[in-house]
């Protein structure tokens, strides 16, 4: 385990007592940006990537916080930068498959991330809420903005993403307050569900006198990426698991486990945190973590993920390709943004996967789009992923600052 700065005992320290990592937190080295990424990243025969968007660059000269996206009712391209406390638009007017301009839509936000279209109206999850950006004559930027959901809690793994589900309701993930501990706060590592006006609507129904529950699912320790399957409406969401973990109680860090999880989220379900995790092959159960105050037998009640990582790759966006000017053998498939690790020997991720599916199941991961890593360095990292209207796949990258545009090109 590397750690940088003499940082080696401090990092031990806090894990005994659940602190999270995340201000001490080391990724794979920088190296600059390629001249031409649109060369550089490998991606399988027939398949080209070009930069839709640098927004290292453009408009301002605007920080690398390139994070989640949405496509608006308007068809263009929304973004939120999380660093700089803000939302842009990327208008591409001539469909040329460049962006023409950087619109601010909205600043003075707190870290926003996830953005969702409601009945036309964009709503921003910050680190502690959801608000409603409301504009005059339909121009940007907001004229208004207008809480929906309050005092989330904040901390830890404190970004938000928030989509509009199928069923009409608002998700919105909270994450954990560290890396492994017995949370005080019933909301952290959880999937939440709320109406579109800001009501909790959780997957315990509560009655008399006590609160609705916004709770959906449970024992997710940072679930940032979900989507529902095209066909079943079924979601899955990605799962980054705890790290510095052990395979016997005291036992020696081993960088290979846990595996990261790709979950079917079904309601009111617990997915293992922090007492379990899942074991790399598909229905093979949770396994306890022996350095946890937990047990076998609770660990089996738990949900097993549906399909797994590497460990510490840290999957975040996940899109669906139905509807994407992909083959036909990719239609029924996904693909997940592998953000990339920051506390192993050998690093994982920086990378797209495809995730294959059969009879509506994930059975097997690949490869995708890779060479953001280039040995223990990595010029990007991969954040989340959309298919627009055109059929591209776009790509957000919050090292280089790059929206990527992928299409399929062979005949």
């Amino acid at each position: 385990m590397i750690f940088k700065n003499g940082r080696h005992a401090l990092a031990l320290c806090l894990l005994q007592i659940g602190i999270s990592f995340l201000s001490f937190a080391d990724t794979a080295d920088v190296i600059p940006t390629p001249v031409n990424p649109s060369t550089t990243i490998k991606l399988p025969d027939g398949f080209k990537l070009t930069i839709f968007a640098n927004l290292s660059t453009m408009g301002d000269g605007a920080s690398n916080s390139v994070r989640m996206m949405a496509i608006g009712p308007d068809g263009h391209l929304y973004v939120s930068q999380t660093n700089k406390d803000q939302v842009v638009m990327l208008p591409d007017l001539n469909h040329d498959g460049v962006a023409d301009d950087v619109v601010v839509v909205a600043n003075h936000l707190n870290k926003p991330q996830g953005l969702a279209f409601v009945n036309g109206e964009l709503y921003v999850a910050n680190q502690d809420g959801v608000v409603k950006l409301e504009r005059n004559n339909q121009q940007w930027p907001a004229s208004n903005v207008i809480p929906v959901i309050k005092n989330l809690p904040t901390g830890g793994h404190t970004a938000k993403t928030l989509k509009l589900g199928p069923d009409g309701y608002l998700y919105i993930n909270v994450g954990s307050s560290c890396n492994v501990c017995e949370e005080t706060d019933p909301t952290r590592a959880t999937l939440l569900r709320y109406t579109v006006d800001g009501k909790p609507a959780g997957a315990l129904l509560t009655l008399g006198r006590h609160a609705q529950s916004a709770i959906w699912a449970s024992g997710l320790r940072n679930t940032q990426g979900f989507a529902w399957h095209p066909q079943t409406m079924e979601m899955f969401a990605t799962n980054d698991g705890a790290d510095m973990r052990a395979l016997s109680k005291g036992g020696v860090m081993n960088d290979d486990y846990p595996p990261e999880h790709l979950n079917l989220i079904e309601a009111g379900k617990h997915y293992g945190w922090p007492y379990c995790w899942g074991v790399a092959q598909i229905g093979a159960g949770q396994f306890a973590d022996p350095n946890v105050a937990g047990s076998e037998s609770f660990c089996k009640t738990t949900q097993a993920p549906a399909i797994t990582f590497p460990a510490h790759s840290t999957p975040i966006g996940i899109t669906f390709l139905k509807g994407s000017q992909f083959p036909i053998e990719y239609q029924s498939d996904a693909i997940v943004a592998l953000h990339g690790s920051w506390n192993r020997k050998t690093p994982s991720g920086y990378e797209l996967v495809r995730v294959k599916f059969k009879d509506n199941l994930p059975v097997s991961v690949e490869s995708f789009a890779s060479n953001w890593l280039q040995g223990k360095s990595a010029w990007g990292r991969p954040v989340d992923l959309i298919v627009a209207a055109d059929g591209a796949l776009y790509v957000s990258d919050d090292r280089a600052g790059m929206i990527y545009r992928i299409t399929y090109v062979a005949h």
